[in-house]
């Protein structure tokens, strides 16, 4: 059945010009289908009952956007009155934009979040809204969770752990963790001794849900784009960006997969680290990693306080990212306080202090980056127009800035692209005087992004999430240390002198040992 329908979709899709990244989500979540368990019965099944099971999920499709339809219709309804009367009237609607996302499921979740990164295409408000769609989802029985962890690994649950908690740790929209001990860790690391690691186990039948709501998703992107007035929105490449983005997040061997390469980055590192995969326990759909001791850095930025701790956690933040952007060229795009654990270490340096030798003894934080599913890699033409971008920011020349930012697209279709010019260059020039020294540099971006919605300016996906993970950076690093700014220290390493030589050999310096 589902065979027939992958090619009848398949078929259809070069003709309805359906993204290919979306037609992987389909062919690899069917493949996972089979792996559970589904593919003898579908061998097997004569011909009219493939039939049958074909109509059936038609009919399923069919009735899941009816459902659908149902749900969005008050939002859709109530949102010109939204923007008409705004005020309490607006908040109520965002309100209900999000409890509607959250009944929609997982896809619908995940487009929430991924809406949230993208100011170019909504307004800040909902954005704003939308970022709050981080919140736990309900957990799945732990008899998926023993289920899916055998089937993925081919042995009993209790060959493989000697501790499992049954209550999970923490859920998500795609998957849940559960802390567990390895029985025979000696085997799988260096280290002797009982491991304590994180089980991540994908929710059960979220892949047939995402696949069928990607199927409805890529039918409304295709009927916009014959609706002039959301022409502009392009959201069928939209969607094809989202389809990316969805994969990273459903496979969880491509997450252990970005673990491993973060890990190599900063190996030298002493003040950074990330989760270890811990191969060969690790599949699409079951992801083994050790468990992270730590506080959230949320605890240290409500209760913040002037401290060389709080200094200290702006300062690893803010280089750990310019790595990230400026080395590596490979950037966790998800770096909220929720997804960030803070380890606490006591360091003793002896120091010559009159005429005898004083053990001083100081606190030094260690940062742990947990959630690295999504990330954002650059291409060298759209490295390079983000790097002049930020060169253009610091020099406060606004048609300069305007012009990189029609050049991260290359199908830009700004209606007017001379008044973008215009009105950046003159909000440039406010910046820059006296009278906007009170404002910060997160919220000039973000006034820049708004300007780049109303001009309807496309920017390439990859380059936006790279802007609001600045954003979100220069806003909780702002409350650490109010004095420290991430957009300061990146323009003082763009006009360095020997740039490529100097950057590697400079961040290397300040925080490896």
């Amino acid at each position: 059945m589902i065979e027939l329908f992958l090619k009848a979709f398949s078929l259809s899709s070069t003709r309805l010009h359906v993204p290919l990244g979306i037609t992987a989500i389909l062919m690899g979540t069917h493949k996972v289908t089979h792996a559970q368990g589904h593919a003898s019965s579908y061998r097997s099944s004569p011909y009219v009952f493939q039939s049958l099971l074909s109509f059936l999920e038609l009919c399923i499709i069919l009735v899941r956007s009816l459902y659908l339809w149902l749900l969005f219709m008050p939002s859709f309804i109530t949102a010109p009155l939204a923007s008409m009367f705004g005020g309490r009237f607006r908040q109520a609607w965002l309100h209900l934009v999000h409890r509607t996302l959250e009944l929609a499921g997982a896809a619908f979740i995940k487009w929430g979040q991924w809406a949230a990164t993208r100011p170019d295409l909504f307004p800040r408000d909902l954005c704003a809204e939308l970022s709050k769609l981080h919140a736990n989802a309900p957990a799945h029985n732990f008899s998926h969770t023993v289920q899916m962890v055998e089937r993925a690994f081919g042995k009993r649950l209790s060959d493989i752990f000697s501790e499992f908690e049954e209550r999970p740790v923490a859920s998500g929209s795609i998957a849940q963790v559960h802390k567990a001990t390895l029985r025979n860790a000696g085997s799988l690391d260096k280290k002797k001794g009982p491991m304590t690691v994180a089980v991540k186990v994908r929710h059960p039948g979220v892949s047939d849900v995402i696949r069928r709501d990607f199927i409805i998703i890529n039918w409304a992107a295709n009927l916009s784009t014959l609706i002039p007035g959301l022409k502009w929105l392009r959201l069928d490449e939209s969607v094809r960006q989202f389809a990316v983005f969805m994969l990273t997040q459903v496979d969880l061997a491509r997450e252990a997969a970005h673990l491993s390469r973060f890990l190599y980055n900063f190996r030298s590192w002493k003040d950074v680290s990330f989760p270890r995969p811990v191969y060969p326990l690790v599949h699409p759909a079951v992801l083994v990693e050790t468990y992270e001791h730590g506080e959230s850095v949320s605890n240290f930025i409500e209760f913040s306080e002037e401290s060389h701790v709080n200094r200290r956690l702006a300062h690893i933040g803010t280089h750990t990212f310019l790595k990230m952007l400026l080395i590596d060229n490979f950037i966790h795009a998800d770096m909220h306080p929720g997804n960030i654990l803070v380890r606490l270490h006591r360091q003793t340096k002896e120091k010559e202090l009159t005429k005898r030798k004083t053990s001083i003894s100081r606190t030094q934080p260690h940062l742990v980056f947990l959630d690295v599913g999504l990330t954002a890699e650059l291409s060298n033409k759209d490295r390079g127009t983000l790097l002049e971008f930020f060169k253009a920011v610091a020099l406060r020349d606004g048609r300069t800035a305007a012009q990189c930012t029609l050049d991260f697209c290359s199908n830009q279709s700004c209606p007017n692209p001379e008044a973008f010019r215009e009105e950046l260059e003159k909000s440039f020039k406010f910046w820059g005087s006296r009278e906007a020294d009170v404002i910060h540099p997160g919220e000039c971006m973000q006034e820049l992004l708004e300007q780049v919605r109303r001009h309807k300016v496309n920017i390439d996906g990859n380059v936006c999430t790279v802007m609001v993970t600045i954003m979100v950076l220069e806003g909780w690093q702002r409350k650490l240390d109010p004095e420290f700014s991430i957009m300061q220290t990146l323009q003082n390493l763009l006009f360095k002198q020997d740039l490529a030589e100097s950057l590697a050999y400079t961040m290397n310096g300040i925080m490896a040992p």
